[in-house]
């Protein structure tokens, strides 16, 4: 099983938010800010993790903040 660069439970949380498509908002370790549909994770062929949000490919340990803007959504905001 491969380890997550995340903790298990914060990869919950991304797992719904694209099983949902919940529109979400990302904020980074660098404070970039990124908004868009969650569409699924992935592991690249160097075992690093990441969000793909609409066009984009996130790396998971670069984010610090996801907050969920579709109304009435399992939850609403997760730090990393």
């Amino acid at each position: 099983m491969a380890q997550c660069s995340i903790s298990c439970e914060l990869h919950d949380y991304l797992e719904i938010a694209c099983m949902y498509g919940y529109q979400v908002r990302l904020i980074l370790k660098d404070q970039q800010i990124l908004e868009g549909k969650a569409i699924d994770t992935m592991t690249s062929a160097e075992k690093r993790e990441y969000l793909i949000v609409d066009d984009s490919r996130i790396e998971l340990n670069r984010i610090e903040k996801l907050q969920v803007l579709t109304p009435h959504a399992k939850f609403g905001e997760v730090v990393f």
